[in-house]
């Protein structure tokens, strides 16, 4: 008889861990929309964002590549965008506004295009890559992003995170995001994207620092590496 009992309890106990070792997450009492609101106090305390004028410069280090030096301007009233980029002494510029893009570099003259224009494409898209990027976690707030209500207490690279689990609509986007912010300040410290629900596509980004720009604490550093086999891509250094 004490031999079964004996043998019950640890059948019992390996029931136990096999449940624990299925769900390595725990769930916070914060709601999703709970936690980005106190995520965008932290980086955006008076609300400068909808109205962000500003001008900062970013410098791209990657061992595939020669450095290259990017200073983007915002003017998000008038839907204004301009990159000014310096890789190797060759400069090129992009200007987007509300009627039209303007594209120059060394070898050609300004060149004005309709925003439909097929040269304007890469412009539009570079206006929207920036806009996103330096506007997390303001961005999360736009139209057609799916928060998930649930937030998990995760483990994320040797840390311990609040995770934001973030989808959007069909027609905004396909990518399955999870932003890391920090239990205590809750600075957003990292995040991950997906291409659908394979989880060995896409990239993550570890942030450090924080610069402030027009009153927004932006990441200073974003280094990117591939979720597949965490290859190093590169680091993005805000500058001023």
């Amino acid at each position: 008889m004490k031999k079964m009992l004996i043998l019950e309890l640890i059948c019992c106990l390996a029931f136990a861990k096999a449940v624990t070792a299925q769900q390595p997450n725990s769930v916070s009492q914060i709601t999703g929309q709970e936690l980005l609101n106190k995520v965008i106090a932290f980086h955006d305390p008076a609300n400068k964002w909808p109205s962000f004028k500003g001008t900062f410069t970013i410098l791209l280090e990657s061992p595939k590549m020669q450095p290259r030096k990017s200073t983007v301007t915002l003017n998000l009233p008038e839907e204004y965008f301009k990159l000014v980029e310096n890789r190797n002494g060759k400069i090129s510029t992009k200007e987007v506004s509300e009627e039209c893009c303007i594209l120059s570099d060394k070898d050609m003259p300004p060149t004005k295009t309709a925003l439909d224009d097929d040269v304007c494409k890469r412009a539009l898209m570079l206006k929207n890559y920036y806009t996103y990027l330096y506007g997390l976690p303001m961005k999360l707030r736009d139209p057609g992003t799916i928060i998930n209500p649930i937030v998990l207490i995760k483990n994320f690279k040797g840390k311990e995170y609040l995770t934001l689990r973030v989808t959007y609509n069909e027609e905004v986007g396909s990518d399955n995001w999870e932003f890391y912010f920090n239990p205590k300040t809750y600075a957003m410290e990292a995040y991950r994207f997906f291409k659908g629900d394979d989880r060995s596509t896409g990239e993550y980004i570890l942030l450090t620092g924080l610069k402030v720009i027009n009153g927004i604490k932006m990441p200073e550093n974003r280094a990117w590496y591939y979720n597949k086999d965490n290859g190093y891509l590169g680091t993005d250094k805000l500058i001023h």
